[in-house]
């Protein structure tokens, strides 16, 4: 059973945003202090990727922990409450990532998952970063 209403969890869930939310934002920012400029969201691509580097053929996904399943953190639980519902959407959502991921590199790109967990570590994300993007034009 549920802790809180029907209406009351619809609002909660209503108010959960697909983009620009706040580990997005702290890569899109860090992205730029490299250096490197970006496209948002290209509807063209597979999954709409959170930016796109198109001279370098080359995509940014950041996953929020618990909507794409994160198996190595603690982000990745399943609800108590409605779990038949919970657990087929975010299967639904990990096996869309995967078909995403395999579309874009059909298409000859490449793409780098940043998760949700890893945004906080600022020295290792900068190096992950500039390994995958390369340098600054």
């Amino acid at each position: 059973m549920d802790r809180i209403s029907k209406e009351a969890r619809s609002e909660n869930m209503r108010r959960i945003a697909s983009k620009d939310t706040s580990p997005e934002l702290t890569v899109r920012r860090l992205v730029h202090s490299l250096g490197y400029r970006y496209r948002l969201h290209r509807h063209d691509l597979p999954g709409r990727p959170d930016m796109v580097f198109a001279s370098r053929r080359k995509v940014i996904l950041v996953h929020g922990c618990f909507w794409h399943q994160h198996e190595e953190c603690g982000g990745a639980r399943t609800p108590k409450s409605n779990k038949s519902y919970w657990v087929k959407k975010l299967r639904r959502n990990r096996q869309r990532d995967i078909e995403n991921r395999i579309k874009l590199s059909a298409a000859g790109w490449k793409s780098l998952v940043i998760w949700e967990c890893y945004v906080g570590q600022t020295a290792e994300l900068r190096c992950l970063l500039k390994g995958f993007l390369g340098n600054p034009k």
